[in-house]
C-alpha cells in the first residue's frame, strides 16, 4: 500500500493536467502538498479545492522555477505551511514551448526551453535537498522525447528532457548513500494541454492508432507511477526512468 501518512510533498508545475492528478494522488495517500504553479492561477485553485474537497492537506505556491529567488519562495512557503522536513519532490514543471527545427532555433529560444525543462529540475532539487531526510524520494519528469528525439520541431526540448535523465541517473549515484532515492517518469503521448496545443489532432489520432493499447495514456495514469516512486513501495528502486507510453517505445 502507497501511505505517505506524514510527508511533506512538493510538486512543481503541479496545477494542471498531470501536476493535478499527482497532487491530488499524494494528497489521497495522506501526503500534505505543496502545490507549485507559475501562471493558470485559476486552474491551481482548482486544483486545490479537489485537494481539499476529496480531505487532502495542501497549499498552492506560486513561483517561476528557472529562477532561485522564487524557488527559494515556494519552499519557504512549503516549511511555513507543513514543517522544515520535504519528503517528496516531484518535478512536473516543463514544457515543449514551440516546435522549431535547427534552421530557426534562435539562441533565446534555446536557452528558455533548457530553463524551464532542465536548470529549473536542478535550482529546485537544490534548494530542496536540504530539508529532504533519510527515506526521502525526488521523482523527475522525462519524456519519451528524450529516448527517440522527439516528433519534428522538438530538438531543443529532447535535448533538455535527455539532460534530465542524465541529471537523474547521477544524482541517484550522489544521493543513494544518504538513503534519497532519485528516479524519472518518460511519458509518451498522454492526453494532456501541452498536446492540445502543440500536436495535431491527426497526429494523435495515428499515435493512438500504432501503440500497442490502441489509444493516449491520461494524466491520471502516470500520477499511479509517480506516487508508486514517491512510495516506500519502490524502495530498492532508483536511478531510472520509467516509460509510460503503452507500448510505443521499448528500452
Amino acid at each position: 500500500m502507497n501511505t505517505l501518512n506524514g510527508k511533506v510533498a512538493l510538486v512543481t508545475g503541479g496545477g494542471r493536467d498531470i501536476g493535478r492528478y499527482t497532487s491530488l494522488k499524494l494528497a489521497s495517500a495522506g501526503a500534505a502538498v505543496c502545490i507549485n504553479y507559475f501562471d493558470g492561477e485559476e486552474l491551481a485553485k482548482e486544483t486545490l479545492k479537489m485537494v481539499t474537497d476529496a480531505g487532502g492537506k495542501a497549499i498552492l505556491a506560486q513561483g517561476d522555477m528557472t529562477k532561485a529567488a522564487d524557488v527559494n519562495k515556494v519552499v519557504e512557503q512549503c516549511k511555513a505551511s507543513f514543517g522544515n522536513e520535504i519528503n517528496i519532490l516531484v518535478n512536473v514543471a516543463g514544457g515543449l514551448m514551440g516546435r522549431k527545427t535547427m534552421p530557426e532555433l534562435d539562441e533565446s529560444f534555446w536557452d528558455t526551453v533548457m530553463n524551464v525543462n532542465l536548470k529549473s529540475v536542478y535550482l529546485v532539487t537544490k534548494e530542496v535537498l536540504q530539508y529532504m531526510p533519510k527515506g526521502s524520494s525526488i521523482v523527475n519528469f522525462t519524456s519519451q522525447a528524450a529516448r527517440d528525439g522527439g516528433g519534428p520541431g522538438a530538438l531543443a526540448y529532447s535535448t533538455a528532457k535527455g539532460g534530465v535523465l542524465t541529471f537523474t541517473r547521477g544524482l541517484a549515484k550522489e544521493l543513494g548513500p544518504k538513503g534519497i532515492r532519485v528516479n524519472a517518469v518518460s511519458p509518451g503521448m498522454i492526453n494532456t494541454t501541452f498536446h492540445n496545443t502543440f500536436t495535431k489532432p491527426e497526429v494523435r489520432t495515428n499515435v493512438a492508432a500504432a501503440t500497442p493499447l490502441r489509444r493516449e495514456g491520461e494524466a491520471t495514469e502516470v500520477a499511479d507511477l509517480v506516487l508508486y516512486l514517491a512510495s516506500d513501495s519502490s524502495s530498492f528502486i532508483t536511478g531510472t526512468s520509467i516509460d509510460i507510453n503503452g507500448g510505443t517505445y521499448f528500452v
